[in-house]
């Protein structure tokens, strides 16, 4: 497995991880994940695993900023994949 595979890996699973548990943590009174966190993982390459969790577990989904900003971070990311292969 390459270096990049493996960062990817972990990228997925925090990704997937920390959405999961800022579901399990919502409403308590215990602190949440912050959201330039999500945002952060998500430029890195999380934001499909990231979404597509989202939407499994009905989390953020009435979030705009989610529903729209993971889209259109996942559209640059593959524009910006085929400019540089």
């Amino acid at each position: 497995m390459k270096p990049i595979e493996i960062i990817l890996l972990v990228i997925y699973a925090l990704a997937i991880l920390l959405t999961v548990y800022d579901k399990c943590i919502a409403g308590g009174r215990r602190r949440r994940v912050p959201e330039q966190l999500f945002f952060i993982l998500a430029l890195l390459g999380g934001s499909f695993v990231m979404y597509l969790t989202m939407l499994l577990i009905r989390h953020k989904t009435k979030h705009k900023r989610f529903m729209l900003g993971l889209p259109l971070i996942m559209a640059a990311q593959i524009a910006l994949y085929y400019i540089l292969v």
